[in-house]
């Protein structure tokens, strides 16, 4: 019987081939594997940051005065109030902004809202309004701690009246400090008295205008600080930024959220910011993109979407 002690040529060919075979197929589903694997981590991460982002901004539209809204320009300034922005607009108008109600003062504590929402028109006169219920020391107390004691308080608020005038104008969206009572926000100031609202002129203490021949409505809104949103750093050959939100800053008294505001970053690699508003209704769009791959060959983009009533 005849023994064997190495491979034929046929045998040796044969391996060859099923190992280069094996080696060609294995390498790219092991590509495929990992690319796989960094498509759903990339997924998973661009998914959770765009919901956060998109609802971080929508808790704040949330409690927003609805007829303050605008875009602005970040080129030149210019605005415009939401329902007159078109489609063609929302290219130039990438910033969003309004004012926002002091909600947590007037949710207050479990048993009592730090400030009522309410002017007692018989007890007001020119020179105050009386809110019954209103806890102006307290109010300011809060605003400060809000504000990061930044040096903003209840006399750098103002007051909306609920059925007033909604021109846009008269928010001091232009970048000019209000100087009369006449207008859609009303600058206001605190006395001893902690339910009485002292008329103030936008961005100066100590200077009380008065009420006088002014129309005043039972229900107000408090306000402290405007905000702002929109896509910061944008980059033009990545087409991407960081989504940024101001606030901290009062239109009233002559501030904008370029020069004034405080600022933080909801989400980086931004695409886009939209938004467009329909009565009431807010709807907002988020936008990001990332590449992956072996090669960074691959672009994947996701969108989130919020409707805020």
């Amino acid at each position: 019987m005849l023994r064997r002690y190495a491979f034929t040529m046929i045998e040796l060919i044969f391996v060859i081939v099923v190992i280069g075979f094996l080696a060609k197929f294995g390498t790219e589903f092991l590509a495929q594997a990992y690319n796989g694997f960094i498509f759903s981590k990339i997924n998973n991460e661009l998914q959770s940051k765009s919901e956060s982002a998109v609802e971080q901004i929508a808790a704040r539209l949330q409690y927003r005065i609805k007829t303050s809204i605008i875009g602005r320009d970040p080129n030149n300034n210019n605005f415009k109030s939401l329902p007159n922005i078109t489609v063609a607009d929302s290219k130039k108008y990438t910033i969003l902004e309004w004012i926002g109600i002091d909600n947590e003062g007037f949710r207050g504590t479990v048993t009592t809202a730090l400030w009522s929402g309410i002017i007692d028109i018989d007890k007001s006169t020119a020179t105050y309004l009386v809110s019954p219920e209103t806890n102006t020391s307290e109010c300011n107390e809060l605003i400060k701690i809000l504000s990061y004691a930044s040096g903003t308080d209840i006399n750098s608020s103002a007051i909306y009246f609920i059925g007033s005038t909604t021109d846009i104008n008269g928010y001091g969206w232009d970048g000019n400090a209000i100087t009369t009572q006449s207008l859609t926000m009303h600058p206001i100031q605190t006395d001893a008295d902690p339910t009485h609202l002292i008329p103030r002129k936008g961005g100066t203490l100590n200077s009380a205008n008065t009420f006088s021949g002014e129309d005043v409505y039972e229900y107000y809104q408090l306000a402290w600080s405007a905000y702002a949103i929109g896509i910061d750093d944008y980059n033009t050959t990545t087409k991407m930024g960081t989504l940024k939100l101001w606030y901290d800053y009062q239109p009233w008294d002559g501030e904008t959220y370029k020069n004034s505001a405080k600022s933080v970053t909801l989400m980086e690699n931004v695409s886009t910011f939209r938004y467009n508003g329909i009565g009431s209704l807010l709807k907002i769009q988020v936008c990001t993109k990332s590449t992956f791959g072996t090669m960074g060959e691959g672009n994947y983009s996701i969108c989130k979407e919020k409707t805020v009533y």
